[in-house]
């Protein structure tokens, strides 16, 4: 489950939420709109809490259940299938291996599972809608066990699908791993949204503003935000100890979002396809240890 930016971009539907949760005054809206733009994301003060060795392997062990159960899904997603059978499976799964899912009942969410298809950027509510050919979907599962946090998510392709969804599905994935490449003591957080940005640009696309990485640990959302475009060099410095997701929201069309009625299902502005890959990174002496690989 992806992080509401700060500087977090309306859309004509948004309910006007903060990152935070707290409810925006009317007279700020116009000041938001104005401050739409493409300019990259603000630095801010952070309060990141490194993590011991010992948390990280805790970490790595709720990422490794997240990831056996996207795997789990692989043969299981295919035409005909709805949502909520896949929210069933990942509820089921998690629970087997004695977690529970991290998004259940999250601030309200009424599911174990996102479920984002086509157009939806994140946190689609899995429900009856019933996949069918040429779907593109993304599962957005986190897992938490004794007390730790994995989040991670994959796309799937639904049967045949056209060669310009497998284009955004493959390019988004490229985004992910040079943005996780960026990972480094020594590096700045901006390192990391520069390079998805410059990949996502490159093909044609245009990366989501609106939501982006958290640090995770012992809470679901922690400190650093992590936008997914902005400039090298700039922001948070990167230092052993530091965990946090990366994952990249790469648009068809505009990076532009609207939020639905429902106050979680995020979908593009033109309403153009959108695909999303995530992982849980933890940044170490020697450079990037991915905890949900």
């Amino acid at each position: 489950m992806t992080e509401p930016s700060p500087t977090r971009i309306l859309g004509r539907n948004d309910p006007c939420w903060c990152g935070s949760g707290r409810k925006y005054k009317k007279c700020h809206l116009g000041a938001d709109r104005v401050a739409r733009g493409p300019e990259p994301a603000p630095a801010r003060r952070s309060a990141v809490r490194l993590k011991t060795a010992e948390e990280i392997e805790g970490i790595r062990r709720a990422g490794r259940l997240t990831r056996s159960i996207l795997a789990s899904l692989v043969e299981r997603i295919v035409p005909g299938v709805t949502t909520g059978q896949i929210d069933t499976w990942v509820h089921h799964a998690t629970v087997a291996a004695g977690a529970r899912p991290a998004s259940l009942d999250y601030k309200g969410f009424p599911r174990s599972v996102c479920t984002s298809i086509n157009e939806v950027v994140c946190h689609g509510i899995p429900g009856d809608r019933a996949l069918v050919e040429g779907d593109i979907v993304n599962v957005d599962v986190t897992s938490i066990l004794d007390g730790f946090y994995g989040d991670a998510s994959d796309m799937y392709l639904v049967g045949r699908v056209s060669e310009e969804a497998q284009r955004l599905v493959r390019v988004t994935r490229e985004c992910l791993e040079l943005g996780v490449a960026q990972v480094r003591p020594g590096g700045r957080l901006g390192d990391i949204g520069a390079a998805i940005e410059a990949h996502a640009h490159a093909h044609g696309y245009s990366v989501v503003r609106a939501f982006g990485g958290h640090g995770i640990g012992r809470k679901f959302h922690e400190e650093p935000f992590v936008a997914h475009y902005g400039r090298a060099g700039t922001g948070d410095p990167m230092v052993p100890g530091m965990v946090f997701t990366v994952e990249p929201m790469i648009n068809q069309g505009t990076w532009k979002v609207d939020l639905l009625d429902d106050g979680w299902t995020a979908v593009t502005a033109d309403r153009r396809l959108s695909a999303q890959w995530e992982h849980t990174v933890a940044v170490t002496d020697a450079g990037v240890d991915v905890l949900t690989a």
